[in-house]
């Protein structure tokens, strides 16, 4: 197995592509420059079968060992930016208005790169590495991960195991965080139209008041967690939308709200899906009003399965030694569509340091270049330890 300092020549390389990347963010499904980007730097490497516009702009490159016949293993990086404006102030910013990687996937990107040149001149494994690079992480359904499956990379390329990894902040760069079962939040979205009837705000008296009843509805959900759900499982319901008159002087007919349900458990997703609309419809009715309810399940709660998982924790060991991986990360209830592919094929999610830099959707956020060789690394012995010749 390697150690880190086997990648820092790749360092100042892999850190130029992803500064490159980060100055020319996309979203969603229009990554279309950083796919051509992603596949020129594949097809120069070497690799001759790559595969383009899965998932309109998703590309899958796979990398055959040179020790024999044997499994194919996947490694995906997601390669979408957000809606955000940036303030990191970096030489690299942002040279897209309104648009940055405030989530890593720049780093996540040109890891996979770096991990994919090194593979691809030593092939010292068995079997097959398919590359993974997915758009569209950041969006509602059908996120990118959710069509790659629904497409059908995972039979078409053969790929028996699945592994991915994030940028984390907070974590010392050269450390890793991991842990076994549910690791990420599931993603669920609800909306709420609370149906009054209004009139002059002279005169509440002659309404039926959406406002007040919003209001009611969405302190009543927060006794959903705090009262109706036991303290030691994890669930999050968070508004986050409010929409009613634009006049001071007038009562709407409607409300709007929306919000998202967090947890690590199917069973409370149900549970939140059932009694958001059964608090909401009964406070509603109390007041003589009604609600049109919308939940929309997004991304499945991350699950790390244990064969896969002590597969990347060894290799994570292998890289920076046992004190520098934390095998009982503390779970994130923020969610991550790779948990798709985990529903598919088993395998496992791991944390990345990125120091004590801002957190990912900030503005200030930026990927730690420092951690480029740990990425990287990672991805080798995983490879290495897996397929071994």
């Amino acid at each position: 197995m390697h150690s880190v300092e086997t990648f820092r020549d790749l360092q100042r390389e892999v850190t130029e592509w992803r500064r490159y990347l980060h100055e020319n963010p996309e979203l969603d499904y229009r990554e279309h420059n950083t796919a051509r980007f992603v596949t020129e730097k594949l097809a120069s490497f070497g690799i001759n079968h790559i595969e383009t516009g899965i998932a309109e702009t998703g590309i899958v490159a796979v990398i055959q060992g040179e020790g024999g016949d044997g499994p194919t293993i996947g490694l995906r990086a997601d390669m979408d930016a957000l809606p955000i404006v940036e303030a990191s102030g970096k030489p690299w910013s942002s040279k897209s208005p309104g648009v940055m990687h405030a989530c890593g996937h720049d780093g996540h990107t040109a890891m996979l790169l770096g991990a994919a040149k090194h593979l691809a001149s030593t092939r010292n494994f068995k079997g097959s590495v398919a590359l993974i690079f997915q758009p569209a992480e950041e969006v509602e359904l059908p996120t990118g991960a959710f069509r790659m499956v629904q497409e059908g990379i995972l039979d078409r390329f053969g790929i028996a195991q699945v592994f991915g990894m994030h940028s984390w902040p907070g974590l010392d760069v050269g450390k890793f965080g991991i842990r076994h079962g549910y690791f990420m939040g599931s993603q669920d979205d609800f909306d709420i139209v609370v149906k009054g009837k209004g009139g002059h705000a002279a005169h509440p008296y002659r309404t039926i008041d959406p406002v007040v009843i919003a209001a009611q509805i969405i302190l009543g959900l927060q006794t959903l967690v705090s009262r109706r759900t036991d303290p030691l499982e994890t669930l999050v319901i968070s508004v986050t939308k409010l929409s009613a008159a634009q006049a001071y002087n007038v009562i709407p007919d409607d409300v709007e709200i929306a919000g998202t349900c967090r947890t690590l458990s199917s069973s409370l997703r149900d549970f939140a899906e059932q009694e958001i609309l059964a608090s909401a419809q009964g406070i509603a009715r109390g007041f003589g009003a009604d609600i049109e309810f919308r939940y929309r399940r997004s991304a499945p709660a991350t699950f790390n399965h244990t064969k896969e998982t002590d597969l990347a924790i060894q290799a994570a060991r292998s890289l920076v030694g046992s004190e520098s991986v934390d095998v009982k990360m503390r779970p994130s209830i923020g969610a991550e569509d790779f948990a798709f592919m985990l529903e598919a094929r088993p395998g496992s999610y791991i944390f990345l340091g990125n120091g004590p830099t801002a957190q990912c959707h900030n503005p200030a956020y930026d990927f730690d270049d420092e951690a480029l060789p740990y990425g990287i690394g990672y991805w080798i012995n995983l490879v290495e330890t897996i397929l071994a010749a």
